[in-house]
C-alpha cells in the first residue's frame, strides 16, 4: 500500500512540474449579445483562418514576437478585429461579443453585466464533462462552489449555506426537478436528472436570488439544454457505464431533436467499501428533447425523461475499527438476509414560447412527474463490539481480543410510495420603453401522494430485548424476570392519501441606470403562495406567504471592473410532502412554511494577472430563520418532526478565485466558513445538522506543455466534520460530537487524440472527431477514510452507546472513453 501511495504521489508530482511551460496559441469562444455561441465564425490572420464551431470555440496559431491582427467576420454579425503581441509558447484567450448590424452599444453592455449584477454563477459545460467525477453528473462541480458542502461522493445532493438538501431548486428549461422521496443513500440515488451530453448554459446562485425563482430557501440550479443546429453525436464507456447521445435537425431546420441514454453500475464502487456484500446496483434512463419552431414568433419544446434505479443489496460482514490508540475498539458485524429498493421515475414537459414582438415574450409550461417506489428489506446483523491487540509486538496485534458487547439487530421494511405532480404555468416578460423590464409568472401544482410506510428496528443486546426509551420499565434480566411488553425498539406504520394543490405568483422589475459615471443595476419583486393540503383522515389547511424580495449592484466608474451587490428578502419554503410527515408517519396538515430572511453583500471583481483573465468573487451572508421544521439526517434519508418547533440562524464568508492558472484552461480555488445553529423549545442553540464549519474546493485543469495532448483534471475537497447524530429516540442535546473532516480528491489523466485537428490535412480520420479521448481517473486518490453518519451501537456491560462511522468509498480507478463527432 506505501508502494502505490508513493507511485500516485510521483505521478502527480511529475505531471504537475511538467505542465509548467505554456504554448502558442489565441483560443476562446465568440459569443453574441445574448451571450450565445456563435458557430461559423472566421477567425483569419493573413491567409491562415478557423471556424468557430457550434460551441462558438476556435483555436488559431500564430507568428510570436510581433504585432498580429485577427480579423472576426460573419455573414450576419458586425466585424471585429483584435490586435495580439506574444511571446514564444504563450497561450491567450480571447472571447469577443459579436453585435448585430442594427444592434446598439448600451443593450450589449446591459446584457453582459446581467449575470454578474444579479450575483448568477455561470459554468461552462466542458468543464462539467471533463471533470473526475463517481456520480458522473453536474453535482460533482457544483459542490466545489462557494457555499455549498457535501460529504458524499456517491448523491447529487448538497447543502447550500447551512440548508439541507430538499431547500434547493432545480430547474431544467425552466421546468423545476424532483429528487425521489425515499431514497436514504447516496448509493441508492444513481444518475442525477440532468444529462451532462445534452447541456448548454449552466448558472446556480448560492441565495439573495430573484423573485423569478420559486419558493426555496437556500439555492437555484437553473439549467438550460442546447437546440441543436446540425447532426451530432457522442459516447461515453468506462468501467462505471455509459452514455450515447445524438441531435439533429429537419431539412426545413423547424425541427430539431436530441437523446440521450445513460447507464451505470456501482458495483466497482460499493465493492470497495468495508461492507462485504452481494451487490449489483444499476441505473438507467433515457431522456430526449424536440424543438419545433412553428414560426419565428412561436417555438415548442418537449422534454422527456424515463429513470429506473435497482438497488439489490445483499450484505455479509463488515468490520470498523475505531476508538482511540490507547482504547482501539472493533465492531465486528455478520448479516442474514437483504434489500431490494426501486425508483421508477417518468417526466415530461411542454414548453410554448411567443414573442408577439421584441418586447413582449409570453411563455406557457405543462409538466407531469410521475414516480412509483418501494423499499424492501430484512436484514438482521449480529454483531460483536470488542477490544483490539494495540500490543505492536504481539502475534495478535489488530486483532479483536476480548467481545465487551455482542447483540443483534434487525431491520424490516415494507415501503411503497406513488406519487404524481402536474404543474401548469404561464410566465411574461416585457420591455417597457427600453427602460426597464417587467417579468411575472403564474403556476398551479396538484400532487397527489400514496404512501404506505411499514418499518420497524428490533435490539437484542446482552440476551434481552431493549425497549424504546418512551417505555420506561426496569429490565434487569437475567436477575429478574421482565413482565412488560415486548415491542420494537423502533415502530412506524402509517398510510397516507394525501392531496396538495397550490397556487404561486411573482412579478418582479428590473432597470439599469446611473448615478453619475457608474452603473446602477435593481432588481424589486415579489412571491405568494397559496397551499391546501387534504387527503384521507386528514383535517385540510390551507395557508398562504408572501415573499418580498430585492437586489441592488453598483458598477463603479473606476479603473478596476468591480461590481458591488446587495440582496434581501424573506424566502419562505411551503412543506412538500415529506416535510409534512413527522417521525411515526403521521401527516401534520397544519405544519407552516419555513423562513428565511436572506442578507447577501458580494463583490464581483474583473483583473488580468499573468496577461490572462481572472475573477474574484466574495460574499459575506446572514440568514435568520423562523418557524424551522426541524430533522434529523441518515446517510441523505431526512426525516422531520414537524413541528416548527424551533428558531436557526446561519453566517459567513465564501470566496471564489477562478481563471486561467494555466493558460487556456478554467480553474477555480474556493474558501468558505459557515456557522449554523437551531434551538428547539427555547433549550438554547446547538449545531445543526448542516453546520460544516469550513470548506475548501478546487477544481483545477492542466495539460503538458511538450504533449499538449496530455490532459488533467483535478478536483479536491476538504470540508470539517458535520455534526455526528444521535441514536433513535434520544435528546439530540446530548449528543454533539461532530465526524472526522471530509477530504477527497478525484483526479482524471487523459489523452486527446484531437487536440491538432486544425492542423491535420482534410479527409484525415480524425477530423469526423470533435473529440476523442482516452484516460484514466482516480478517485480519492490519497484513499482517505470519510464518513457520511455513525452507527449507534448500545454496550450492554459499560450502558455506553458508541458512534461507529459509516465509511464510504476507498480509492477506486476507472478507465473512460469519450467521443463526440
Amino acid at each position: 500500500m506505501k508502494a502505490i501511495n508513493k507511485f500516485i504521489y510521483l505521478v502527480f508530482f511529475l505531471f504537475t512540474i511538467a505542465s509548467l511551460g505554456q504554448t502558442a496559441k489565441v483560443t476562446g469562444i465568440v459569443l453574441d449579445e445574448n451571450s450565445n455561441p456563435v458557430e461559423g465564425v472566421n477567425v483569419s490572420y493573413q491567409s491562415q483562418s478557423v471556424v468557430t464551431n457550434k460551441t462558438g470555440f476556435y483555436v488559431i496559431t500564430i507568428p510570436a514576437n510581433q504585432k498580429v491582427v485577427l480579423v472576426y467576420t460573419h455573414v450576419s454579425l458586425k466585424n471585429i478585429t483584435a490586435t495580439f503581441q506574444l511571446k514564444n509558447n504563450d497561450i491567450v484567450e480571447y472571447n469577443p461579443v459579436m453585435s448585430s448590424k442594427n444592434a446598439q452599444l448600451d443593450e450589449v453592455i446591459i446584457k453582459n453585466n446581467r449575470g454578474r449584477a444579479s450575483g448568477i454563477i455561470s459554468i461552462e459545460p466542458e468543464v462539467i464533462r471533463k471533470n473526475p467525477s463517481l456520480s458522473g453528473g453536474i453535482e460533482s462541480v457544483i459542490k466545489t462552489l462557494q457555499g455549498v458542502t457535501s460529504n458524499t461522493e456517491l448523491s447529487a445532493a448538497y447543502s447550500v449555506r447551512g440548508g439541507n438538501y430538499d431547500e434547493n431548486l432545480v430547474y431544467v428549461n425552466e421546468v423545476e426537478i424532483y429528487r425521489p422521496f425515499l431514497v436514504r443513500s447516496g448509493q441508492q440515488e444513481g444518475l442525477s436528472f440532468t444529462n451532462t451530453d445534452l447541456i448548454q448554459n449552466i448558472e446556480f446562485s448560492a441565495g439573495g436570488f430573484q423573485a423569478k425563482f420559486g419558493d426555496k430557501m437556500s439555492s437555484v440550479l437553473d439549467i438550460t439544454y442546447r437546440k441543436p443546429t446540425k447532426f451530432g453525436a457522442s459516447l461515453e464507456a468506462s468501467f462505471l457505464g455509459g452514455s450515447i447521445s445524438a441531435e439533429g435537425v429537419s431539412k426545413n431546420k423547424k425541427w430539431s431533436a436530441m437523446t440521450g441514454i445513460r447507464y451505470r453500475d456501482n458495483s466497482l464502487l460499493v465493492n470497495s467499501q468495508e461492507t462485504e456484500s452481494n451487490f449489483r446496483p444499476t441505473f438507467a434512463d433515457v431522456q430526449t428533447v424536440v424543438n419545433y419552431d412553428a414560426s419565428a414568433k412561436w417555438q415548442w419544446s418537449f422534454l422527456g425523461n424515463i429513470a429506473q434505479n435497482k438497488y439489490s443489496f445483499q450484505p455479509l460482514t463488515r468490520q470498523t475499527n475505531f476508538g482511540t490508540l490507547s482504547e482501539p475498539i472493533a465492531l465486528q458485524v455478520f448479516y442474514e438476509g437483504q434489500e431490494d429498493t426501486q425508483f421508477q421515475t417518468f417526466f415530461g414537459a411542454i414548453k410554448s414560447t411567443f414573442k408577439s414582438n421584441e418586447d413582449n415574450t409570453y411563455k406557457f409550461i405543462a409538466s407531469s412527474y410521475h414516480t412509483q417506489e418501494q423499499e424492501y428489506f430484512d436484514i438482521d446483523a449480529a454483531y460483536f463490539l470488542g477490544e483490539v491487540d494495540s500490543n505492536i509486538g504481539s502475534e495478535t496485534f489488530g486483532d479483536v481480543t476480548f467481545n465487551r458487547a455482542v447483540g443483534s439487530q434487525l431491520n424490516h421494511a415494507r415501503n411503497d410510495l406513488d406519487a404524481l405532480i402536474i404543474n401548469a404555468e404561464v410566465k411574461g416578460s416585457h420591455n417597457v420603453k427600453k427602460r426597464f423590464q417587467i417579468d411575472w409568472g403564474v403556476k398551479y401544482t396538484h400532487e397527489s401522494i400514496r404512501d404506505r410506510i411499514v418499518e420497524w428496528e428490533v435490539i437484542d443486546s446482552a440476551g434481552f430485548s431493549i425497549n424504546p426509551p418512551i417505555i420506561d420499565i426496569p429490565n434487569d434480566q437475567p436477575y429478574n424476570p421482565y413482565v412488560g411488553p415486548l415491542v420494537p425498539f423502533q415502530n412506524v406504520r402509517a398510510l397516507n392519501f394525501v392531496n396538495i394543490d397550490r397556487i404561486s405568483a411573482f412579478a418582479q422589475w428590473n432597470t439599469k441606470t446611473t448615478l453619475g459615471n457608474s452603473q446602477l443595476f435593481l432588481n424589486a419583486g415579489v412571491r405568494a403562495h397559496n397551499w391546501m393540503v387534504s387527503g384521507d383522515n386528514i383535517t385540510s389547511s390551507s395557508q398562504t406567504v408572501f415573499s418580498p424580495r430585492a437586489q441592488i449592484s453598483l458598477k463603479p466608474d473606476w479603473e478596476r471592473d468591480m461590481i458591488f451587490r446587495l440582496s434581501t428578502g424573506f424566502y419562505y419554503q411551503p412543506p412538500f410532502y415529506r416535510e409534512l410527515r413527522d417521525q411515526s408517519g403521521a401527516v401534520q396538515s397544519d405544519v407552516k412554511a419555513q423562513q428565511s430572511i436572506h442578507f447577501v453583500v458580494g463583490n464581483d471583481y474583473n483583473f488580468k494577472m499573468w496577461n490572462r483573465k481572472f475573477k474574484l468573487v466574495s460574499e459575506a451572508f446572514y440568514k435568520t430563520m423562523n418557524d424551522v421544521n426541524t430533522y434529523t439526517l441518515e446517510n441523505v434519508r431526512i426525516r422531520y418532526r414537524a413541528n416548527n418547533d424551533a428558531t436557526a440562524y446561519a453566517y459567513g464568508f465564501d470566496c471564489r478565485l477562478n481563471g486561467e492558472f494555466v493558460p487556456g484552461t478554467e480553474s477555480w480555488f474556493t474558501f468558505g466558513y459557515l456557522k449554523t445553529e437551531e434551538n428547539q423549545d427555547n433549550r438554547g442553540n446547538i449545531a445543526r445538522p448542516t453546520d460544516q464549519r469550513l470548506k475548501f474546493g478546487i477544481l483545477f485543469q492542466d495539460y503538458m506543455p511538450n504533449i499538449p495532448n496530455v490532459k488533467l483534471y483535478l478536483n479536491l475537497v476538504y470540508n470539517t466534520g458535520l455534526p455526528g447524530g444521535s441514536p433513535s429516540y434520544a435528546d439530540v442535546y446530548q449528543y454533539q460530537s461532530r465526524l472526522r473532516d471530509y477530504r477527497r480528491a478525484d483526479v482524471g489523466f487523459f489523452y486527446s487524440f484531437t487536440e491538432k485537428n486544425d492542423l491535420k490535412p482534410d479527409g484525415h480520420w480524425l477530423k469526423k472527431f470533435k473529440e476523442l479521448s482516452l484516460g484514466v481517473e482516480a478517485f480519492n486518490l490519497f484513499n482517505n477514510q470519510n464518513a457520511i453518519t455513525n452507527t449507534w451501537v448500545r454496550d450492554a456491560y459499560t450502558k455506553n452507546q458508541y458512534g461507529i462511522p459509516n465509511y464510504m468509498t476507498t480509492r477506486v480507478f476507472n478507465v473512460k472513453l469519450t467521443a463526440r463527432l
